[in-house]
Protein backbone atom coordinates (compact mmCIF):
# COMPACT_ATOMS: atom_id res chain seq x y z
CA UNK A 1 0.00 0.00 0.00
CA UNK A 2 2.84 2.70 1.20
CA UNK A 3 6.45 1.96 1.47
CA UNK A 4 6.35 4.01 4.37
CA UNK A 5 4.52 2.23 6.62
CA UNK A 6 6.55 -1.56 7.62
CA UNK A 7 3.78 -4.39 8.03
CA UNK A 8 5.19 -7.58 9.24
CA UNK A 9 4.41 -10.31 12.15
CA UNK A 10 6.77 -12.51 14.69
CA UNK A 11 5.33 -15.62 15.84
CA UNK A 12 2.18 -14.05 17.98
CA UNK A 13 2.97 -10.11 17.19
CA UNK A 14 2.30 -7.77 14.19
CA UNK A 15 4.73 -5.21 13.83
CA UNK A 16 4.13 -1.94 12.41
CA UNK A 17 7.29 0.26 11.67
CA UNK A 18 6.50 4.13 10.46
CA UNK A 19 9.32 4.28 7.68
CA UNK A 20 9.71 7.93 6.53
CA UNK A 21 13.12 9.51 7.95
CA UNK A 22 13.09 12.07 6.00
CA UNK A 23 10.47 13.35 7.49
CA UNK A 24 10.39 12.42 10.85
CA UNK A 25 7.76 9.72 10.33
CA UNK A 26 5.41 12.58 9.85
CA UNK A 27 2.41 10.34 8.77
CA UNK A 28 0.31 11.10 5.56
CA UNK A 29 -3.19 9.69 4.82
CA UNK A 30 -1.44 6.23 3.51
CA UNK A 31 0.54 5.66 6.26
CA UNK A 32 -2.86 6.04 8.18
CA UNK A 33 -4.47 3.58 5.92
CA UNK A 34 -2.12 0.78 5.89
CA UNK A 35 -2.05 1.13 9.99
CA UNK A 36 -5.62 0.85 9.99
CA UNK A 37 -5.85 -1.84 7.34
CA UNK A 38 -2.99 -3.78 9.24
CA UNK A 39 -4.82 -3.33 12.55
CA UNK A 40 -8.51 -4.60 11.43
CA UNK A 41 -6.56 -8.10 9.97
CA UNK A 42 -4.79 -8.62 13.20
CA UNK A 43 -8.08 -7.81 15.12
CA UNK A 44 -9.65 -10.87 13.66
CA UNK A 45 -6.63 -13.29 13.91
CA UNK A 46 -6.25 -15.74 16.27
CA UNK A 47 -2.53 -16.32 15.65
CA UNK A 48 -1.75 -12.54 16.55
CA UNK A 49 -1.96 -11.79 20.59
CA UNK A 50 -0.20 -8.67 20.74
CA UNK A 51 0.97 -5.33 18.68
CA UNK A 52 4.17 -3.63 18.17
CA UNK A 53 4.66 -0.11 17.41
CA UNK A 54 7.75 1.58 16.29
CA UNK A 55 9.80 3.84 13.65
CA UNK A 56 12.30 1.64 11.29
CA UNK A 57 15.01 4.45 11.03
CA UNK A 58 16.01 7.52 11.94
CA UNK A 59 16.09 9.75 15.17
CA UNK A 60 11.74 10.25 15.58
CA UNK A 61 9.31 8.21 16.50
CA UNK A 62 6.83 10.11 14.87
CA UNK A 63 7.06 14.11 14.05
CA UNK A 64 2.87 14.32 13.72
CA UNK A 65 0.50 14.76 10.59
CA UNK A 66 0.94 15.28 7.10
CA UNK A 67 1.22 19.76 7.54
CA UNK A 68 2.57 20.66 4.20
CA UNK A 69 -0.57 18.98 2.98
CA UNK A 70 -2.89 20.69 5.22
CA UNK A 71 -1.31 23.97 4.65
CA UNK A 72 -1.86 23.39 0.89
CA UNK A 73 -5.31 22.33 1.61
CA UNK A 74 -6.05 25.61 3.12
CA UNK A 75 -4.73 27.44 0.36
CA UNK A 76 -6.08 25.50 -2.49
CA UNK A 77 -9.35 23.42 -1.62
CA UNK A 78 -10.93 25.21 0.73
CA UNK A 79 -9.80 22.41 3.20
CA UNK A 80 -11.56 19.13 1.63
CA UNK A 81 -8.71 17.37 1.27
CA UNK A 82 -7.49 18.24 4.79
CA UNK A 83 -10.97 17.07 5.69
CA UNK A 84 -10.64 14.16 4.80
CA UNK A 85 -6.91 13.59 6.38
CA UNK A 86 -8.49 14.38 9.77
CA UNK A 87 -10.87 12.46 9.30
CA UNK A 88 -9.46 9.03 8.62
CA UNK A 89 -6.93 9.93 11.29
CA UNK A 90 -9.07 10.55 13.83
CA UNK A 91 -10.13 7.44 12.72
CA UNK A 92 -7.12 5.30 13.23
CA UNK A 93 -6.32 7.24 16.46
CA UNK A 94 -10.34 5.64 17.70
CA UNK A 95 -9.55 2.18 16.29
CA UNK A 96 -6.18 2.29 18.56
CA UNK A 97 -7.78 3.59 21.02
CA UNK A 98 -10.32 0.57 21.33
CA UNK A 99 -8.33 -2.06 20.18
CA UNK A 100 -9.33 -5.42 22.00
CA UNK A 101 -5.36 -6.20 21.85
CA UNK A 102 -2.41 -4.81 23.66
CA UNK A 103 -0.57 -2.06 21.34
CA UNK A 104 2.65 -1.60 22.43
CA UNK A 105 4.70 2.19 21.23
CA UNK A 106 8.10 2.67 21.44
CA UNK A 107 8.57 6.53 21.25
CA UNK A 108 12.32 6.40 21.02
CA UNK A 109 12.58 9.90 19.91
CA UNK A 110 10.58 12.70 18.57
CA UNK A 111 7.08 12.46 19.56
CA UNK A 112 5.09 15.20 18.51
CA UNK A 113 1.37 15.92 17.32
CA UNK A 114 0.24 13.25 15.55
CA UNK A 115 2.62 11.20 17.02
CA UNK A 116 1.01 11.27 20.30
CA UNK A 117 -2.01 10.38 18.53
CA UNK A 118 -0.80 7.15 17.86
CA UNK A 119 1.01 6.55 20.77
CA UNK A 120 -1.18 7.25 23.85
CA UNK A 121 -3.73 5.33 23.25
CA UNK A 122 -1.85 2.14 23.07
CA UNK A 123 -2.11 0.14 26.06
CA UNK A 124 1.88 0.42 26.84
CA UNK A 125 3.92 3.75 26.18
CA UNK A 126 7.75 2.90 26.26
CA UNK A 127 9.84 6.73 26.50
CA UNK A 128 13.34 6.36 26.22
CA UNK A 129 16.39 8.78 26.85
CA UNK A 130 15.74 10.01 23.22
CA UNK A 131 11.82 10.84 23.37
CA UNK A 132 10.71 14.46 22.98
CA UNK A 133 7.16 14.28 23.70
CA UNK A 134 4.93 17.70 22.79
CA UNK A 135 1.56 18.59 21.33
CA UNK A 136 3.08 22.10 19.80
CA UNK A 137 -0.22 22.78 17.83
CA UNK A 138 -0.53 26.36 19.41
CA UNK A 139 2.69 27.58 17.23
CA UNK A 140 1.45 27.04 14.03
CA UNK A 141 -2.21 28.34 14.72
CA UNK A 142 -3.47 24.55 14.99
CA UNK A 143 -4.78 22.76 18.38
CA UNK A 144 -3.97 19.65 20.30
CA UNK A 145 -6.01 17.36 18.36
CA UNK A 146 -5.90 13.70 17.67
CA UNK A 147 -7.18 12.78 21.06
CA UNK A 148 -5.10 15.30 22.91
CA UNK A 149 -8.14 16.79 24.20
CA UNK A 150 -9.05 13.32 26.07
CA UNK A 151 -5.62 12.75 27.19
CA UNK A 152 -4.34 16.32 28.14
CA UNK A 153 -7.77 16.78 30.14
CA UNK A 154 -6.87 13.72 32.66
CA UNK A 155 -3.75 14.73 33.42
CA UNK A 156 -3.44 15.61 37.12
CA UNK A 157 -3.96 19.69 38.34
CA UNK A 158 -3.16 22.11 35.43
CA UNK A 159 -0.39 20.03 33.57
CA UNK A 160 -2.67 19.42 30.76
CA UNK A 161 -3.74 22.71 29.78
CA UNK A 162 -0.52 24.03 30.05
CA UNK A 163 1.30 21.46 27.70
CA UNK A 164 -1.36 22.51 25.18
CA UNK A 165 -1.00 26.09 25.68
CA UNK A 166 2.94 26.06 25.19
CA UNK A 167 3.60 23.14 23.51
CA UNK A 168 6.18 22.29 26.41
CA UNK A 169 8.33 19.51 25.32
CA UNK A 170 8.93 16.91 27.83
CA UNK A 171 11.47 14.04 28.07
CA UNK A 172 11.51 10.69 28.45
CA UNK A 173 11.57 10.65 32.50
CA UNK A 174 9.33 14.01 32.30
CA UNK A 175 6.89 11.46 30.85
CA UNK A 176 6.86 8.74 33.35
CA UNK A 177 6.83 11.96 35.79
CA UNK A 178 3.51 13.14 34.47
CA UNK A 179 2.16 9.97 34.35
CA UNK A 180 1.66 10.16 30.40
CA UNK A 181 2.36 17.10 39.21
CA UNK A 182 3.35 20.72 39.59
CA UNK A 183 5.63 21.92 37.12
CA UNK A 184 9.18 22.93 38.66
CA UNK A 185 9.11 26.59 38.72
CA UNK A 186 11.99 27.79 36.69
CA UNK A 187 11.00 25.40 33.55
CA UNK A 188 7.18 26.59 33.77
CA UNK A 189 8.13 30.61 34.14
CA UNK A 190 10.54 29.74 31.03
CA UNK A 191 7.39 27.78 29.37
CA UNK A 192 5.26 30.68 30.32
CA UNK A 193 7.01 33.43 28.69
CA UNK A 194 6.40 31.28 25.24
CA UNK A 195 2.41 32.10 25.60
CA UNK A 196 2.83 35.39 24.02
CA UNK A 197 4.22 33.75 20.28
CA UNK A 198 1.37 31.20 20.49
CA UNK A 199 -1.82 32.03 18.37
CA UNK A 200 -4.70 33.35 20.54
CA UNK A 201 -7.44 31.56 19.03
CA UNK A 202 -5.56 28.17 19.22
CA UNK A 203 -5.11 28.91 22.98
CA UNK A 204 -8.59 29.34 24.11
CA UNK A 205 -9.86 27.35 21.97
CA UNK A 206 -7.91 24.40 23.46
CA UNK A 207 -8.62 25.59 27.04
CA UNK A 208 -12.35 25.22 26.06
CA UNK A 209 -11.53 21.61 24.42
CA UNK A 210 -9.90 20.71 27.28
CA UNK A 211 -12.59 21.44 29.73
CA UNK A 212 -15.76 20.07 27.20
CA UNK A 213 -13.55 16.64 26.83
CA UNK A 214 -12.97 15.97 30.59
CA UNK A 215 -16.96 15.81 30.94
CA UNK A 216 -16.87 13.23 27.93
CA UNK A 217 -17.25 9.31 28.62
CA UNK A 218 -16.95 8.21 24.93
CA UNK A 219 -13.63 8.57 23.19
CA UNK A 220 -15.58 8.77 19.76
CA UNK A 221 -17.59 11.66 21.48
CA UNK A 222 -14.45 13.96 21.65
CA UNK A 223 -12.95 12.61 18.34
CA UNK A 224 -16.29 14.11 17.34
CA UNK A 225 -15.96 17.14 18.94
CA UNK A 226 -12.09 17.38 17.64
CA UNK A 227 -13.20 17.09 13.86
CA UNK A 228 -15.86 20.06 14.22
CA UNK A 229 -12.72 21.93 15.56
CA UNK A 230 -10.57 20.80 13.31
CA UNK A 231 -12.14 21.27 9.90
CA UNK A 232 -12.74 24.83 10.99
CA UNK A 233 -9.80 25.84 12.04
CA UNK A 234 -7.83 24.27 8.97
CA UNK A 235 -9.38 27.58 7.28
CA UNK A 236 -9.32 29.95 9.96
CA UNK A 237 -6.11 32.30 8.82
CA UNK A 238 -3.82 31.31 11.57
CA UNK A 239 -3.18 27.63 10.62
CA UNK A 240 -1.78 29.02 7.25
CA UNK A 241 0.02 31.45 8.22
CA UNK A 242 1.63 29.42 11.81
CA UNK A 243 3.04 27.02 9.36
CA UNK A 244 4.49 29.73 6.61
CA UNK A 245 6.10 31.11 9.65
CA UNK A 246 7.10 28.54 11.58
CA UNK A 247 7.78 25.85 9.14
CA UNK A 248 7.91 27.18 5.15
CA UNK A 249 10.24 30.61 5.85
CA UNK A 250 10.65 29.51 9.14
CA UNK A 251 11.08 33.74 10.43
CA UNK A 252 8.69 32.94 13.17
CA UNK A 253 6.92 36.02 12.76
CA UNK A 254 3.33 34.94 12.48
CA UNK A 255 0.61 37.93 12.26
CA UNK A 256 -2.25 35.93 14.32
CA UNK A 257 -5.93 36.70 13.58
CA UNK A 258 -7.34 37.93 15.57
CA UNK A 259 -4.16 39.44 17.22
CA UNK A 260 -5.22 39.15 20.66
CA UNK A 261 -6.94 36.85 23.33
CA UNK A 262 -9.43 39.66 23.97
CA UNK A 263 -10.38 39.94 20.09
CA UNK A 264 -11.56 36.29 19.93
CA UNK A 265 -14.84 36.15 20.83
CA UNK A 266 -17.53 33.82 22.27
CA UNK A 267 -19.20 33.83 19.52
CA UNK A 268 -16.41 32.82 17.26
CA UNK A 269 -15.54 30.07 19.42
CA UNK A 270 -19.03 28.54 19.44
CA UNK A 271 -19.39 28.67 15.68
CA UNK A 272 -15.57 26.47 15.72
CA UNK A 273 -17.08 24.22 18.10
CA UNK A 274 -20.51 24.24 16.42
CA UNK A 275 -22.17 20.53 14.98
CA UNK A 276 -21.10 20.22 10.94
CA UNK A 277 -24.02 19.88 8.67
CA UNK A 278 -25.43 16.41 8.26
CA UNK A 279 -23.17 14.14 6.71
CA UNK A 280 -20.51 15.99 7.27
CA UNK A 281 -19.54 14.67 10.76
CA UNK A 282 -17.12 12.17 11.81
CA UNK A 283 -18.09 8.87 12.58
CA UNK A 284 -15.42 5.75 13.54
CA UNK A 285 -14.90 2.70 11.29
CA UNK A 286 -17.07 0.45 10.72
CA UNK A 287 -16.47 -2.80 13.15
Amino acid sequence: MTDDILIHTHGRVGHISLNRPKALHALTLDMCHAMSAALSKWADDDQIEAVILDHAEGRGFCAGGDINLLRHSALNDGGASGRKFFHDEYQLNHQMMTYAKPIVAFMDGVTMGGGVGIALPCKYRVATENTRFAMPETGIGLFPDVGGGWHLSRLGGRLGQFLALTGARLDGAECLWASLEAADTDWAAKERDTLGTKSPQTCKVALRQLKESADLTDFADNMRMEYRIASRVLVRPDFAEGVRAVIVDKTNDPKWNPPTPEDVSEELLDSIFAPLPEGEEWTPLSP
